[in-house]
């Protein structure tokens, strides 16, 4: 396959990727069926986390299935999950459990098959760019929101809710399935044409732990624990964000929905952008950045009280956050290598799945006993604070290695530098 394919593969896989990113819309559905069913918000709720904690499970599992069925059929797999996901949500009557068998484990499955082969993929194809073609594939899951919510909607209001599951979900479906058909695995050691890697890249890639020999490295739990820092952190905001502009600055439903949609499209670009700074920065250097970021957002945040800065403190916090999900992925290959970099990644993006649990319950438990939100933020300045020390004391071990000894203890993740 010629180089210059490669592009075409990752825009395919993000397209893919915004196809199943609309899952994150949730809350365009979640008012309608409480409206129809008589549903309580946390019971509605509930299919959300469902989907949201079984995404980095099936990641795991999709690891394993690509190696053995290869990246275009777990692909494909993955697409028929989540439309049928999506299609059987339609069939949702008085008992709950309908909802969260469909949207939320069906749709779970199905976001995470997808997600978890189409990032290790593409990062393969871009060895030279590994920053921005993990925030590629990152912010189509982000995008997919901002794109098909307004669509959910006006549909919804067409249609119905329960009509407009089952009509995205065969689009879904066939529109996932169409783009495996484009979707080839990256060769084995790729480089493109007159690429080659820096001799500490070199060294890097020499390097293919198995999920037993990461699991048994110190840098994966200090990754995996700062990592779950920043996503609890983000994922607190983000759920809240319309109430807390509501509650904090006492704007109207219409302006707080406006901090809602500004929050997903700086989510959705912070994992783009952040990916392609990361090529030049460094990895390390560019989370201690974001981590730094973060802290001063959610301060901002605490004395906020007109519009525009309660806006730019949240699509500052929400920059960073989705600049995490698009580099975590390219320091994951760099530190434990690209042969099992799904499996790999997979296992460290339970990190999420558990945030996605945590935090937003967090922020909720936080308010109703305090009657406010100050008490959550100054905890995720905390949180963002801990991860960002921890990450500037993992960066300085990463520079002390000597060159030759990362090539003495190829094995070991800990030898690895930074570029």
């Amino acid at each position: 396959m010629k180089t210059q394919n490669r592009w075409f593969i990752i825009i395919v896989s993000l397209i893919a990727n915004f196809i199943v990113g609309s899952a994150y819309a949730w809350s365009v559905f979640q008012p309608r069926l409480i409206e129809l069913f008589d549903f309580t918000t946390p019971q509605t709720s509930f299919a959300f986390t469902l989907s949201m904690g079984l995404m980095p499970l099936a990641m795991i599992v999709a690891g394993k299935v690509q190696a053995k069925i290869g990246v275009r059929l777990t692909i494909l797999i993955g697409g028929i999950i989540f439309g049928i996901g999506f299609i059987l949500a339609g069939f949702t009557t008085e008992n709950i459990i309908t909802l969260y068998l469909t949207y939320g484990v069906l749709g779970g499955i199905g976001t995470g098959f997808v997600y978890g082969v189409t990032v290790p993929n593409s990062i393969k194809w871009f060895p030279d760019k590994r920053g921005l073609a993990g925030g590629i594939i990152a912010s189509g899951v982000g995008g997919g929101t901002v794109i098909f919510a307004p669509l959910f909607r006006s549909t919804i209001e067409a249609i119905g809710v329960l009509e407009t599951f089952t009509l995205f979900g065969v689009i879904f479906g066939i529109l996932i399935v169409l783009a495996s058909l484009f979707i080839s695995p990256a060769p084995i050691d790729f480089k493109p044409a007159g690429w080659e890697p820096p001799i500490v890249e070199e060294k890097m890639t020499a390097i293919n732990l198995s999920v037993g020999e990461m699991l048994k490295t110190i840098r994966f739990y200090v990754l995996w624990f700062t990592y779950t820092l920043a996503c609890v952190t983000g994922l607190m905001i983000i759920a809240h964000a319309g109430h807390i502009a509501e509650v904090r600055i006492s704007v109207t439903p219409t302006l707080a929905a406006t901090a809602v949609v500004l929050l997903g499209v700086a989510n959705t670009s912070g994992r783009l952008l952040w990916g392609a700074i990361s090529d030049k920065l460094g990895r390390y250097q560019t989370l201690i950045l974001m981590y730094a970021i973060t802290v001063g957002m959610l301060t901002l945040l605490i004395f906020a009280t007109s519009f525009p800065l309660f806006v730019l403190s949240i699509m500052g916090i929400g920059f960073c956050f989705g600049g995490f999900l698009g580099v975590f992925p390219s320091i994951t290959a760099e530190n434990f290598g690209t042969a099992n970099l799904g499996l790999n990644y997979g296992i460290l993006f339970t990190a999420f799945g558990v945030a996605a649990v945590v935090g937003p319950r967090l922020a909720a438990t936080l308010f109703e006993s305090t009657g406010n939100h100050s008490f959550a933020f100054v905890i995720a300045i905390v949180m963002s604070t801990v991860a960002l020390v921890t990450m500037i004391l993992l960066s300085a071990s990463a520079n002390k290695k000597k060159p030759t000894s990362s090539l003495r203890m190829r094995r070991s993740p800990s030898t690895v530098g930074q570029h």
